[in-house]
This record gives structure tokens, C-alpha cells and sequence, in this order.
């Protein structure tokens, strides 16, 4: 092959490496086009299966998710309500800026979402081929659970709220770790860095 075939094929291999990055850049700005829900353009309730739905002008979805932007540190603003296909449907700025009754049909589902019990007091964590299971009282009683090695399944999502996932993608936090007895923060800490 001659250098100026390499040539050609190098440049060919460029612009559709330019093209590819265009397209990828153009998809990027169609995501920044968020659809803001309101109480003057949405209209949530309750399906006869107590799913939440949601009407938007004329089309009706009948039942519908909400995630949080924010869930650890503020659960009741950039709220993302979704379809069963995870396609969203659109952006609610803050729960403030609906009435009270919509207010609480998008907390109870907030709720459900993001159930996460509290953890009172660490009475046990003892680790064993890359799990630690513990035992703790919490907010809806004492459990048992298990959690993965490394530092990902403990982590701190505030400076001192410690988020926990155990096998089952259950969610449990501690508020304030400071808050913890010496002991507690001992068995606590080999989970977060280990």
C-alpha cells in the first residue's frame, strides 16, 4: 500500500471519528431539553391498583416511577417521573410547587422508593471471605444483613451519613457517624475503606 492510500485511509478513519463524536454531541444537547411538570400542565392519581399515574394535557400514563435527583440530600427537588420502560416523562422542580394532596401521592412514592431504615446501633459486624454481616438495631427493628467487600457498599454520602447496600440492594444509613460509640465506629470503619 502506498503512503498516500495510508494517508486517505487515516483521514477517513478521522472523519468518521468526527462524525461519530458530532452525533454523540448532538444527543447529548436533545438530553439537556428537560419537560418541566407543573400543576398547570400535570395532574397525578391513583389507578384503581394504587399505582401512582400521571395526565399531561391530553395523554395519560398509567402508571409511573419517581426518582429523585438528589435522594440523600434533598428527596423533594429534580424529581424524574418515569415509565414501567424507564423513559422519562418528565422533571418536577420542587413538591412545593404542587398542592398538598399531590404533594403527599409523590412522598409516598418517594417513600417506597428510597425505604431506608435508619441504623441506631451497630451490635455486630464480622467479615469472611469478602462479606461483612451485621447485625444492628434500626429504625424498623433489628436485622441481619450482609454486605460485599469494599469500600462501594459503605460509603459516606455526606460527611457523616453513611450510606450501607447489602446483596439484596437493601439500603439501610447511619445519619451521623460521629454519633457513634468508639467500638461501633471501629466495626463500622474496616467496612467503609476495607
Amino acid at each position: 500500500m502506498s503512503a498516500s492510500e495510508t494517508r486517505k485511509k487515516a483521514t477517513s478513519a478521522q472523519t468518521a471519528e468526527r462524525l461519530k463524536e458530532e452525533e454523540r454531541a448532538g444527543s447529548l444537547s436533545d438530553a439537556a431539553d428537560v419537560f418541566y411538570l407543573t400543576k398547570d400542565n400535570t395532574a397525578f392519581h391513583k389507578t384503581e391498583g394504587q399505582m401512582l399515574a400521571v395526565t399531561i394535557g391530553e395523554e395519560t400514563h398509567s402508571a409511573v416511577y419517581v426518582h429523585s435527583s438528589f435522594p440523600h440530600t434533598n428527596k423533594h427537588m429534580f424529581l424524574s417521573v418515569r415509565t414501567l420502560e424507564n423513559w422519562e416523562i418528565g422533571m418536577i422542580r420542587s413538591l412545593d410547587d404542587f398542592s398538598e394532596d399531590t404533594q403527599q401521592l409523590l412522598k409516598e412514592q418517594l417513600h417506597i422508593r428510597y425505604f431506608t431504615p435508619e441504623i441506631r446501633k451497630v451490635i455486630s459486624v464480622k467479615e469472611e471471605f469478602g462479606y461483612s454481616y451485621w447485625e444492628a438495631e434500626t429504625s424498623a427493628g433489628l436485622c441481619r444483613f450482609t454486605v460485599r467487600g469494599g469500600g462501594s457498599h459503605a460509603k459516606l454520602v455526606t460527611p457523616d451519613r453513611l450510606l450501607v447496600t447489602d446483596v439484596d440492594g437493601n439500603r439501610f444509613v447511619i445519619p451521623d457517624i460521629s454519633k457513634l460509640t468508639d467500638k461501633e465506629f471501629r466495626m463500622v470503619e474496616m467496612c467503609m475503606y476495607g
